[in-house]
């Protein structure tokens, strides 16, 4: 966020998941953000999708490359119309190729593994975009519908929130608290790819009044799916 009187430090949570504040810039956020509105209205609608159970999440999603809804990927958005969601631009796979090697390929920083996945073979062909309205948030899960085991790649913009990371066998303890801030990157991959991880609560009112976005969360997640088709 504009504004802080300390930075924010990188961090690793765990082997194999970074955090690295403010890697997004104002300008980038803005124009992300813009790039959202476009998709949020078509050619497959942002919603709230279904859990198996019958209850919509509070969270809003739209997707492009694939369409995830619980527990699965299409290619057409068939829990909303039927309609085939839109393709992933070069330019956001690009920014999550950066990501990956601004997180892992830095010598001597929390997280640097010179053995972990090489940045230049990352080709997420999926992203998901999840809007936190006020009040909303999403329960400790995994992100395990991929055939792939490549990293996930996570940019938050607009308020901040509370991130919960936690280990890879249960949803209990232990698990680790942060805060995930407008123009933060977390990356989790290797022996954290299949880590549970949630979001308990968002901060409203917190949001870089510079990001384009006057209130809410905006989260984008990149993934390679490991599907064809």
């Amino acid at each position: 966020m504009s504004g802080e009187l300390f930075p924010r430090d990188r961090s690793a949570p765990a082997p194999g998941a970074v955090h690295v504040p403010g890697w997004l810039g104002t300008g980038q956020q803005r124009d992300i953000v813009a790039a959202c509105r476009r998709w949020a209205v078509g050619p497959v609608p942002m919603r709230s999708a279904v859990m198996p159970g019958g209850h919509p999440m509070s969270v809003q999603t739209v997707c492009l490359g694939w369409h995830w809804q619980p527990y699965k990927y299409t290619r057409t958005a068939d829990d909303v119309g039927g309609g085939r969601v839109a393709e992933l631009p070069d330019w956001l796979a690009d920014l999550g190729r950066r990501a990956l090697a601004a997180a892992f390929r830095t010598p001597g920083e929390p997280g640097w593994d010179p053995a972990s996945f090489d940045p230049q073979e990352y080709e997420p062909d999926t992203a998901l975009i999840n809007w936190y309205p006020h009040g909303a948030k999403m329960g400790l899960h995994q992100d395990k519908d991929e055939k792939s085991s490549a990293p996930v790649v996570s940019l938050s913009i607009g308020d901040s929130c509370i991130f919960r990371f936690g280990n890879t066998e249960t949803r209990t303890r232990p698990w680790t608290d942060l805060e995930l801030a407008s123009g933060d990157l977390f990356v989790f991959g290797g022996p954290s790819r299949f880590a549970y991880h949630g979001v308990p609560r968002t901060l409203p009112g917190t949001a870089d009044p510079e990001c384009g976005l006057a209130q809410g969360r905006i989260n984008i997640t990149l993934r390679m799916t490991g599907l064809s088709g």
